[in-house]
């Protein structure tokens, strides 16, 4: 399997500037679990960069990691990688052209040169001292994770959207209430479970896929929630229906459903 170490670009992707294909070259490589991008906006920070990528791909199935980077050589491309290659296929066919940051997104899949990227990045470690940092590294996960399953680690199952509700177990006496109504068909979608890192520009990205799109609201105050605006009821409950349930983290699920007027 593919990994950060594992990938390099497509066509002149490391070795020069930036690359100007176009989906007309994607024939010409083979299917595998890596899109490249390329004619990405410069301007954008490349932290955000790859959040935002990893907000807008991860609809098509799970992203082992996103690279970008801050070298002038690799200005505007970057790499998704996926856990399989049908994953990275619909992900090419479908978001080819998406406008992202007001730009064009130019995709084909990824040559797999995996120590040119490593040395471009400087991560290149040889393949024998990598294999042991490897093992080391998987060693840790389970020591820190035995650790973790003894003393109470974790997330509680209290935790989950803003403002869920704990079990009537832990409530006082008396303030254990019904459930509410769900809010009517409306114009609005009420979004709660947002990590913390989500932007108003990568939810925009998300819900624009949808026609009738608005806009996006977000409450600096409450973190982990937005309200996201349609056109009509039926252009908000496609989008509500597409988006429902989506993670923008494999930690946050979406919870998406009409807002209360």
């Amino acid at each position: 399997m593919e990994n950060a170490m594992g990938v390099a670009g497509a066509g002149a992707g490391v070795g020069g500037g930036a690359v100007t294909t176009t989906a007309a070259d994607a024939p010409s490589l083979p299917p595998n679990m890596t899109i490249y991008i390329n004619n990405l906006n410069e301007k954008i920070k490349i932290d955000e960069l790859k959040k935002s990528l990893n907000a807008v791909f991860s609809q098509f199935g799970k992203i082992l990691d996103v690279l970008a980077f801050k070298t002038f050589k690799h200005k505007g491309q970057a790499w998704v990688i996926f856990e399989d290659v049908s994953s990275a296929s619909e992900a090419l066919k479908r978001m080819q052209g998406f406008p992202f940051y007001e730009k064009p997104m130019r995709i084909q899949y990824a040559k797999t040169k995996s120590d040119l990227i490593a040395k471009a990045d400087g991560t290149f470690v040889p393949r024998e001292r990598r294999k042991k940092h490897d093992e080391r590294a998987d060693r840790k996960k389970r020591e820190h994770h035995h650790d973790n399953n003894y003393s109470g680690g974790g997330l509680s199952a209290t935790h989950g959207a803003y403002g869920a509700t704990p079990p009537l177990s832990q409530l006082p006496l008396g303030v254990a209430k019904l459930p509410e109504a769900p809010a009517p068909p409306n114009s609005i979608l009420f979004v709660q479970n947002l990590p913390t890192e989500t932007t108003p520009m990568m939810l925009q990205m998300l819900f624009c896929q949808y026609p009738g799109f608005k806009e996006v609201r977000m409450v600096e105050t409450k973190p982990g929630i937005a309200f996201v605006e349609y056109g009509d009821e039926m252009q908000s409950t496609v989008a509500m229906q597409g988006l429902h349930g989506f993670k923008i983290t494999p930690q946050n699920p979406m919870h998406v459903t009409y807002a209360k007027k």
